[in-house]
């Protein structure tokens, strides 16, 4: 895998709607991640400043994010947000690839689940709710592979039930396989 850094090129922002966030709530025994964020695209110089300005007034400025370059194609080093400049680092083997680590002065760190932004809106909703447990024990991943294989199940009961359907067409209305004990007329 290669990865591209990129010097960074101060840009005019568009304006951008509000971050995909859900984060947990406080608690005294923490999970192992602090929430969920469903960015919009794979483009770190325009999503970071979304989930910063979502995250600093409440958690205090956020200076540095890690990432694992695996779902990032660029990865800046340092990215323009509102008022002040984040730091972006990335780790291969020591940081889960569907994860984002945040730093502030105030909080410390946060650990956020990365939902892929081509996720389907309903599975990004049963993920979010996931990574938002209070006293989690799922990784990153951990979460990522449950709702695949959720999701690998629901296609294929779907499958069986339109099979199903078919046989019954095609067979008239009676289901192969399955024998009445009435007689028949």
């Amino acid at each position: 895998m290669t990865t591209t850094i990129e010097p960074t090129i101060i840009k005019e922002r568009p304006p951008s709607a509000s971050a995909r966030l859900s984060l947990t709530p406080a608690g005294p025994v923490p999970g192992l991640l602090d929430g969920a964020w469903w960015p919009r695209s794979r483009d770190l110089l325009r999503e970071i400043p979304t989930l910063t300005d979502a995250l600093d007034a409440c958690w205090g400025r956020i200076t540095h994010v890690t990432v694992n370059p695996t779902h990032w194609p660029v990865i800046p080093r340092k990215v323009p947000v509102t008022g002040h400049t984040v730091h972006v680092g990335w780790f291969t083997d020591e940081q889960d690839p569907n994860k984002v680590i945040l730093f502030s002065y105030t909080v410390g760190r946060l650990d956020l689940l990365v939902i892929p932004p081509e996720t389907e809106p309903a599975a990004a909703g049963r993920l979010m709710s996931a990574a938002t447990v209070s006293r989690g024990i799922r990784t990153a991943s951990g979460l990522m592979a449950d709702e695949a294989i959720s999701h690998d199940a629901k296609d294929a009961q779907s499958r069986e039930e339109v099979c199903r359907e078919e046989v019954w067409e095609t067979d008239g209305g009676a289901a192969i396989g399955i024998s009445s004990s009435a007689p028949r007329r």
